[in-house]
């Protein structure tokens, strides 16, 4: 393919993308429509089957590229910290932060397990934000190596009901400081003092 034609054709992929975010972010997965989708971008709906083979494929490039961005964002938060447990606190506060931009937690949590499926949903999880989780917890050396994968759990489990509880009261500050401060109490627990 001619140099031109990929550039057009990235270009066209990323519009579409960016396009079906803000549609499945505001519609949801089941009422976002690949025809609408692909007029709003500008582009046919061949063009969208074309890039993302179908809705399906194109909501799941727009989870994976999500959960990326907030794996990205709670990395950069942590690499500002020292110590262990100062990594984990600031990536933990990035990633409730990150999840509630932008409307994510609609896709990521409440339309993904459904579309992709439950153990889709959890290998994007794991690849990305879940795994820093992990690596961060047993890097604090309180936590005994049996106990790592359970807390992770248990910790990502509470770190997404507090994202979908901020996403049903967006704008509200004192919800967004309460999960914060009840994040620093469940943080308090692993961490050192």
């Amino acid at each position: 393919m001619p140099r031109t034609s990929a550039a057009v054709a990235a270009e066209t992929a990323r519009r579409v993308w960016e396009v079906a975010r803000d549609r499945f972010a505001t519609d949801g997965f089941a009422a976002a429509s690949v025809d609408d989708i692909a007029r709003q971008a500008g582009v046919t709906r061949g063009a969208v089957y074309h890039h993302y083979d179908g809705k399906l494929g194109l909501f799941s490039a727009v989870a994976e590229q999500l959960q990326t961005e907030i794996a990205a964002r709670v990395v950069t938060a942590a690499e500002e910290e020292t110590d262990a447990a100062s990594q984990l606190r600031a990536g933990s506060h990035a990633f409730l932060d990150a999840i509630t931009d932008d409307r994510a937690a609609r896709i990521l949590l409440v339309d993904a397990p459904a579309a992709l499926g439950w153990s889709r949903w959890r290998e994007l999880d794991a690849a990305a934000s879940g795994r820093e989780l992990r690596e961060a917890v047993a890097a604090l050396g309180t936590v005994p190596g049996d106990l790592v994968e359970a807390v992770t759990q248990q910790l990502s489990g509470a770190m997404n009901e507090a994202a979908l509880w901020l996403a049903d009261r967006p704008g509200d500050a004192r919800a967004r400081g309460a999960a914060h401060g009840a994040l620093d109490l469940l943080l308090d627990a692993l961490t050192p003092s």
